[in-house]
Formats: C-alpha cells, structure tokens, sequence
C-alpha cells in the first residue's frame, strides 16, 4: 500500500487562469516577486540596485516598478532553518557596495563543529566530512535574516504585500502575466463573511516564484509549462526548537545514527543539528527524509526523543524552550532540477526550484544567488527592444545559474542522497567515494522515486517515544502554540486530502504531521486545517497543500 495509491482531490488546472479583473482595477507592477524569503529579497535587492543605475527602465515600470508578494504576516514568519550559513551569496549580492558582513543579523562565526554517530547511550564523535565543514560560515535564525534583508530591500525600492498569498498563476496564452491573490474574510464553506476582501490580478512584465520549499504555484509553473525534470523532487521534514540555557554551548553540533534506523527496510535517512545562538539559547532540530516507510514514525517525536541522549539532554539542563518550527526540505538536489527554470514572463528560484545541498546542509546562500540572477535576467528583458514573454527571453538565468559555484556544488554531491535508499551502511559508503571522487562515482547517475510512492509497513516504533512531561518533551498541539499560530477556526479548509483512506496511510498522515493535523479514524481521516503551520509535509506524503489565507499560520521569530 502506498500513499499515492489514494491521490488528492486536486486539479493542477483549477489554479491556472486568465486575468479576470477589469484592466483599471488590476494592480500593476513591473516585477512581481512571489515569496519574501531569502531568493525572493535577493531578486529585489537587485532589482533595485540595477533600477538605480538604470532610472529610465525603473520610470517605464511604473509606480511599483518591484513587488514582492508574502503570504505570512510579516517577511520571516513562515521561514525555518537551522541555520549555519554560508556569506558567499550576501557578498556577491552587495559586491562593490557599502556592506560588512558584521552588519548582518547573527549569532557569530562557527568556530568549533562536531559530528557525531549516535547510540541510544553513547555518542562516537567521527571526523567531520568534508561537505559539512563551516569555516566562515556564521550562526543564524532565518527568519531575523530575512527581516534584515526585507529593510534592504524597501531601502532598494520594493513594495512588500505581506498576509497576501498568491493563489492562481495568471496565463494569457503561453505568457505568465501575473498572479491572482487569494481572497480573505471567507468561512468554512466558502460563504463570504462581513469582513470578506476578494482576491485581486497582480500583472506584471516578468513574475519570479521564489516562494520556497513546496511552492505551491511553483509546482502549478512546473505541471502548466512542462518544465519539471526527469527525476521527482523529494523531501525531508525538519522540526527544531529555539532554547534558553544556563551555558553556552560554543560549537555546532550534527549528528547521525539513533534514534533513526539503519535498515534498508525503513528507509530512514536524516539526523540532527545543535547550533549556538549568542551565550544564552540554542537551536536543535531533526530532520528526516519524507520517503520512509514505517507509518509509525514522527519526527516531532523523534526529536523529543533525541533530547533524552545524554549528549543533548546535558546541553539542554536547566534550560527553557522559547520557540518551536516545522518546515520541508528539498532533497532531490541536482537530479531533481527542473529541465528549465524559465518560461514566458516567468522565473523560477531557491528552494522551490530545488536548489538546496544536503550532504552540505546548505541551501541559503544559492537561494540568494539564484535570486540575484534572477533579478538580471529579468532587468536584461525589459530593456528596450526586448520583451521578456518571448520564448527563450529569460534563458540567460538557466545559463548564468549553470556557470556559478550553485551548479558546480549540486553537480558534484547529486548522488549521495538517493544512495541512502539502500541503508545506512551502503549509503554511506557511496556518499564517501562520491565524496572523494569528486561527483565521479558511481559513474551512472542513480535515481528517485517519489516519496509517496514508497510501500507502507507497520512497526511499534511509536511505543518508544517519551512521554511529555512540559520541561524536556513536549506534546505537539504546544509546540503549535508556540509558533505563534494565528489560523482562523472558520477559515475554509487549505488542505487537499483524501479522507476515506485506509488506516495505514491515515496513521501515516497523523504521525507525520508535526501540528496534530490529522486524525486517523475507523474510516479514515479527519482533517483540523487551523493548527496547519504549512511546513508542506503532506504535499510529500500524498495530500496537497495550498494556499491559506494571507497573514495566516505560524508567527516565527527566532526560526
């Protein structure tokens, strides 16, 4: 049984259409940016840059020559990551400016790193592998680093929408004009409340979806334009916890190991990630790869489980967790690329395109660098003489992308993840000679599958998951608390599901789901929509997610 033998009630079609709006009551911008994350902020920075040393292309773009469009409540409030983050794109973003590194939101330069093989009662630390390595990296909370990033970005000259989801991806013929934004203020069936805001047209010259991992009308672009590449994408969950603690910790800390299995039956591959935040807190997190197969497992519980370890529960002594996440990861890596990252009017980048390292564990800075290209790319379209919904107009992006550091990086480390579907051991040893050889070895390239066609199996593993008890473990539904949910109990359901499925893919869904979603029953599955904080899980295990109501979902601040 798999989860894919029991699809969504979603059509692809329901969330394309043609401008609806009269021409007068359209919003019109010159650029539209969907998503103030990192790739998304770095498009506009750019475009700002170059606007300013170009006034007659900003003066024929309008009164808005650059929007950028963010569904959450503020720029940073739907964003998780460890994060340890490499400097390499921040630089080349404000090359030849006025920017200092020390200027950017952090928690300081790695100067110690550890990797450790876990056992429940001991922990081996092993040398660190050479893609994990953090010199001149620094500490950071995504979402502080893309607040700073959104003030560079309103200084460079950008409108930033925020609580404004962009719902439809508006086509006329071939050519993405735009988006239509979401409407708000409706009920649980739809019905329009006294408070009720339709949705509006935002057309624009060039439209770059930079909205992050499980985009959703990212993948609406890819099914539309045929764009997606061979191989599917696949994920990984992470859930992490912010910590205030009695001592500082003063090195990042990954491990592997316990308390996932090495077996190629379960087809568990992940592991987890302390970091330092200042003197006085800590971040840790699990993150494990959506295409296990035991309908037992949680990550949530995973990671309450893990800070029973000796290693981390003495890290966590006499300390207080002040904040909680949950995001998906973007795994495939360079296998799982789209063929292309363009198509009339539109751009692909960062996370939703795939461009994520996760032997690395690293994906910010190319989401930065992508954005910049991007940004380039449409600036060199609009000038005269050109028009960007011309086919083949935005192919310098696919082509700058391909002659930069992101594509080099990916290529080389491209068959390690899916080598980990063959056991801990195995996956191992070929993600060591990948290593070694440079992305030589194996010399044929290996192959995924999607992660909700694997086939299910049933264990106790949930027997094994600490109880909460309010001071080391926690329960999910106050985890979800603590992330600042703010979804209305009336908002119309957001999550595409279907939900007389058997009970195997019911327990899978309810164990997945960090936020206590989904609720298996005898005849299926029952579906709370408004602890959702849109971490995307389900879109990898079955289900589709899509877009809420704008200013919904969680409020992170530290993640």
């Amino acid at each position: 049984m798999r989860p894919a033998d029991f699809p969504p009630p979603f059509e692809a079609t329901e969330f394309v259409a043609a401008p609806s709006d009269p021409p007068e009551e359209r919003i019109d911008v010159g650029v539209l940016i969907v998503g103030a994350g990192p790739a998304g902020l770095a498009c506009a920075i750019r475009l700002g840059q170059l606007l300013e040393e170009s006034p007659e292309t900003a003066e024929r773009l309008g009164d808005v020559p650059i929007a950028v469009l963010e569904k959450g409540k503020g720029v940073g409030a739907h964003l998780v990551s460890g994060a340890v983050v490499n400097p390499r794109g921040l630089r080349r973003l404000f090359r030849g400016r006025e920017f200092r590194i020390e200027d950017v939101p952090s928690y300081g330069l790695v100067e110690h790193e550890g990797v450790y093989y876990l056992t429940p009662s001991s922990a081996l630390r092993i040398p660190t592998p050479p893609t994990m390595r953090n010199d001149g990296n620094f500490v950071s909370s995504l979402s502080q680093l893309s607040r700073w990033l959104g003030e560079q970005a309103e200084a460079a000259g950008a409108v930033i929408l925020p609580e404004t989801a962009a719902e439809k991806l508006l086509v006329t013929g071939a050519r993405t004009v735009g988006v239509r934004t979401g409407d708000k203020g409706r009920g649980r069936d739809g019905e329009p409340l006294p408070n009720f805001e339709p949705g509006s047209d935002v057309t624009a010259n060039v439209t770059v979806l930079a909205e992050g991992t499980q985009g959703h009308l990212t993948g609406i672009a890819l099914d539309r334009f045929g764009l997606a590449g061979d191989n599917p994408q696949v994920w990984a969950l992470g859930v992490k916890e912010v910590w205030k603690v009695a001592r500082p910790l003063g090195r990042v800390i990954h491990t592997m190991g316990w308390p996932l299995r090495g077996g190629r039956k379960y087809r568990e591959f992940g592991g987890s990630f302390i970091y330092p935040m200042g003197e006085d807190m800590v971040t840790l997190g699990m993150v494990v790869g959506l295409d296990y197969r035991d309908v037992e497992l949680s990550v949530h519980d995973l990671l309450q489980e893990l800070k029973t370890h000796k290693l981390v529960r003495r890290i966590l002594e006499g300390g207080e967790r002040i904040g909680w996440g949950a995001k998906t990861i973007p795994e495939g890596g360079f296998l799982s690329l789209p063929q292309r990252l363009h198509a009339p009017g539109l751009l692909l980048c960062g996370d939703g395109a795939g461009l994520v390292n996760v032997p690395a564990l690293k994906g910010i800075h190319y989401a930065i660098e992508s954005g910049r290209l991007a940004a380039e790319a449409a600036f060199a379209a609009l000038q005269p003489g050109r028009t960007p919904w011309t086919p083949g107009a935005l192919s310098s992006y696919d082509d700058a992308l391909r002659e930069t550091f992101v594509w080099d990086d990916l290529e080389k480390v491209r068959n390690m993840r899916p080598a980990f579907a063959q056991g801990f051991l195995i996956g191992g040893a070929i993600a060591g000679a990948a290593t070694t050889s440079f992305g030589k070895f194996p010399p044929k390239d290996l192959h995924l599958e999607p992660d909700a066609a694997q086939e299910l199996i049933r264990t106790n593993r949930s027997a094994r998951y600490p109880a909460s008890d309010g001071m080391l473990t926690f329960d999910k539904l106050s985890s979800v608390y603590l992330s600042g949910n703010k979804t209305r109990d009336d908002a119309p359901n957001h999550l595409k599901v279907e939900v007389e499925v058997p009970s195997e893919v019911a327990t899978l869904w309810e164990r997945m789901c960090p936020a206590q979603v989904y609720e298996a029953t005898d005849g299926g599955v029952e579906v709370t929509p408004s602890n959702c904080v849109q971490c995307g899980a389900i879109t990898a295990k079955g289900g589709r997610l899509t877009p809420p109501e704008g200013g919904s979902g969680p409020e992170y601040t530290l993640t």
